[in-house]
């Protein structure tokens, strides 16, 4: 049977539509622009998953306030567990650096990872900013052109929590310290300020991280009647140090707990009535005023619990970089980290805060008291403020960190 001609005329003309439609859509395709990619990178299970949930959700606040884009181009946030292990930690940004395309990567929790991490992106030139990591020799010795460091560290914690126990009359300590970078780092530092203040350190016991039984440990921290034992651990090791403490009757037979990085959930674990007195550093709590109350409700429509200094540094440092991102007109790692140094930050955590050549950011930290259940109003009423110090005096002068960037 023959075709008709008009009907392979037809035939004709709609393969050619059809495939510059195709084509159309090709060209379309090739000219979208390219996503920009960011991670969050956290422990996210084990000794610090509750202090890091909600991490993503606050990466896409960060997102939301800056549009969606940046450009013109979308942002694409991808998220990994660590495990608290340096070499899986190593292993996921070589994969989001070479593979995957990622411009910066955030989080970092555990100190011995976020240093392994930060070989990685010195390496490849790319943008690490930490937000858990409490290590000061991050701003130090491993201090980078592309890195940054953001909520706190270890002199910092040493300077506002240790500094406010050895002037309330807390000259003699004796350390239960987490055995890895971040551990070591923090019980140097406050030692540091323990002696300068002319106070001493009468001893010190390391733990395995994420141990269960700290039995041995306290006992040797009360045999040795110091004042106050400083906590040089966080996580689940804080919270059970604490409740272990509370067994064997150390704060009642006179003796202090420090604790050296506490967060607010770790304090709504442990709850009021054993908390409560606990003199800690923070540089977020959710009802300092109007503007971390706003945010702290969108956060909670995403995910239903208290924020973290953790948490609101991810949504800080994503935010922050995604402005110099557009304010470079590049997602060149150089150009940008020289607008984020440029550029003051200021967001409902943190107000004018400066970010320094060695990736030190300059900001206010608090010193809090948790509450006692009779004056809390609420399960989320949990902190007193007690001082705000200056970033200029929480933190390490430039010239004392031997970073290798900053030229005498």
């Amino acid at each position: 049977m023959k075709i008709p001609v008009i009907a392979r005329l037809g035939a004709a003309v709609a393969a050619g539509v059809g495939l510059t439609i195709i084509g159309l859509a090709a060209i379309a395709q090739a000219q979208a622009p390219a996503p920009l990619k960011i991670g969050v990178m956290e422990g996210f299970s084990g000794v610090y998953g509750d202090l890091t949930a909600g991490e993503v959700e606050a990466m896409q606040l960060a997102v939301e306030d800056v549009g969606g884009k940046v450009l013109g181009r979308p942002i694409e946030i991808l998220s990994a567990d660590h495990q608290t292990k340096p070499d899986v930690g190593a292993a996921i940004a070589r994969k989001w650096y070479d593979v995957d395309g990622v411009k910066m990567i955030t989080g970092l929790g555990t100190s011995s990872v976020a240093l392994a991490v930060r070989k990685i992106s010195q390496e490849k030139g790319l943008i690490d900013i930490n937000t858990g990591a409490a290590s000061a020799d991050l701003t130090g010795p491993a201090c980078s052109a592309t890195g940054a460091h953001w909520v706190y560290d270890t002199y910092a914690l040493a300077h506002v929590t240790g500094a406010a126990m050895v002037k309330a009359g807390g000259d003699s300590w004796f350390f239960l310290t987490a055995d890895y970078a971040f551990g070591h780092a923090l019980e140097r530092d406050v030692t540091a300020v323990v002696k300068a203040a002319g106070g001493k350190v009468l001893g010190s016991v390391r733990h395995p991280l994420s141990t269960q039984d700290f039995s041995s440990y306290l006992l040797q921290a009360q045999a040795s009647k110091a004042k106050v034992i400083g906590l040089a651990n966080a996580g689940q090791d804080t919270i059970n140090s604490i409740k272990q403490a509370g067994e064997f009757g150390i704060v009642k037979g006179g003796q202090k707990l420090a604790g050296l990085l506490v967060f607010a959930t770790d304090v709504q674990s442990l709850t009021l009535p054993v908390a409560q007195g606990l003199v800690l550093t923070e540089s977020f709590y959710w009802d300092l005023n109007d503007e971390t109350r706003a945010w702290t409700k969108r956060f909670r429509a995403k995910k239903d619990k208290l924020p973290s200094m953790l948490t609101a540094g991810v949504y800080s440092s994503t935010l922050h970089y995604l402005k110099a991102v557009q304010a470079a007109g590049t997602d060149d790692a150089k150009a940008v980290m020289a607008k984020m140094r440029e550029m003051p930050v200021n967001d409902m955590m943190t107000k004018n805060g400066k970010l320094r050549e060695d990736g030190r950011l300059i900001r206010d930290m608090y010193l809090f008291q948790v509450k006692s259940p009779a004056e809390s109003k609420g399960k989320d009423d949990i902190y007193k403020l007690i001082a705000t110090v200056p970033g200029d005096k929480a933190y390490r002068p430039l010239k004392d960190g031997h970073c290798p960037l900053i030229k005498d």
